[in-house]
């Protein structure tokens, strides 16, 4: 009995019984896209932060206001951390020689108006120094003035999308809106940056820092950015910096964070995540495997005759053997195409409705889930097929199993 023949034999067996092979192939195929879809999230999950870092820049350092740890004294000794402030930024810009930019960032959420209109925006207070930190682009107009960071002039820069649902087609530029109980002049409209981590930057309403933290009456930063002089590594700028704001506050109340080291962090978040989400798909693989095994019992239960056909014309337990795995080898194969093809149009769904994030199933995952499907379809069959070796040739012909 020839490779083909084995083949052909099995693939005709599975045709008899559509219904019962299309309910087993359905579930080698679940299992193929669940592990297909979970890893896709999980690999764009990792690209998205990446790419977002990218869109930051590798050469940002950040310092938080508060010690982010798990262990350890509360930062201060009275359990209330000094507050980051503008003088804190200037003494980074004066000391870390190895920083080529320094910015000091305030967020804030205010209602932005103009005439009879009005939008909740986020209220971006920073410096002339963030535009090249963030890889800004000025659409019309100017950015914020380069002038003393205490001082705070009642100037404001739209976001894109701000501007166009405030003014139409009508230009900003010297026309007076109303943030909060504050009136800002216009001086200029960014161009199209989309969201970085969660902030809508063509919705967002940028302003003076000093100007920002009056308004909300605040006295602490957001955070200070930092960009690293070119030759400069940003662990060179982070101990720099550490250095700085210890001297000052007497203690370390702040946080300094690095692309890198959050990247590090996430990835590894991330892809343990993806494991254990693919691990928990995998289980419903060998739940399909299961149900192949019960498929070909019954196969092997309904063919005894067949069986002891082969047996009497001459074919060998080696042949009855490859006859009843070919069988579950096709059937695990068929469901775990299926099952890919399933998976990779769920994931084109995510990325029609959601394109800043890639969902996609990286090809080592392919191949991996369709070889995890043929692996568990011929595990599970193997019992089923080895017990159709087993039956007598005789008692076969007539029916009977022993």
């Amino acid at each position: 009995m020839r490779a083909l023949d084995v083949f052909g034999i099995a693939a005709g067996a599975l045709r008899r019984h559509r219904r019962r092979t299309v309910l087993c192939l359905l579930g080698t195929a679940v299992g193929v896209a669940a592990v297909i879809v979970l890893v896709g999230l999980g690999e764009a999950g990792r690209d998205f932060v990446r790419s977002q870092f990218e869109v930051l820049g590798t050469d940002i350092v950040a310092v938080l206001p508060g010690k982010v740890e798990t262990s350890g004294g509360l930062p201060g000794f009275g359990g209330v951390p000094n507050d980051l402030t503008i003088a804190d930024a200037r003494a980074l810009q004066r000391g870390v020689t190895q920083a080529d930019l320094v910015a000091p960032v305030f967020l804030g959420n205010e209602n932005v108006g103009y005439r009879d209109l009005a939008r909740r925006s986020i209220v971006f207070g920073s410096t002339a120094e963030i535009l090249p930190i963030r890889d800004l682009e000025v659409r019309v107009g100017s950015f914020l003035p380069d002038e003393p960071w205490e001082r705070g002039s009642s100037v404001a820069v739209l976001g894109p999308e701000l501007a166009e649902r405030l003014f139409g087609i009508e230009s900003p530029l010297g026309k007076l809106v109303k943030v909060g109980a504050w009136r800002l002049r216009v001086i200029g409209v960014l161009g199209t940056q989309g969201s970085h981590f969660g902030i809508d930057m063509d919705q967002a309403i940028f302003v003076p820092v000093a100007t920002a933290m009056r308004m909300f009456d605040r006295s602490s930063l957001f955070r200070i950015v930092l960009q690293a002089r070119p030759g400069f590594s940003t662990d060179t700028v982070e101990q720099r910096t550490a250095a700085i704001l210890h001297a000052r506050h007497g203690e370390e109340d702040f946080t300094i964070t690095t692309p890198d080291a959050i990247m590090s962090a996430l990835a590894k978040v991330l892809g343990v995540l993806t494991l254990a989400l693919s691990g928990i798909a995998a289980i419903s693989l060998g739940v399909a495997g299961i149900g192949t095994m019960n498929v070909m019992l019954v196969s092997v239960s309904e063919r005894t005759p067949e069986v002891g056909l082969f047996e009497a014309l001459g074919a060998t337990r080696r042949q009855i053997l490859a006859l009843f795995l070919a069988e579950a080898a096709l059937l695990s194969s068929a469901g775990g195409l299926v099952g890919l093809a399933g998976g990779s149009l769920a994931l084109r769904s995510v990325e029609l409705f959601l394109p800043s994030f890639p969902a996609h199933a990286p090809l080592w995952a392919a191949l991996a889930a369709l070889g995890l499907s043929l692996v568990v379809g011929t595990v599970f069959g193997f019992w089923p097929a080895w017990r159709a070796t087993r039956l007598d040739p005789v008692a076969a012909l007539a029916g009977r199993i022993r």
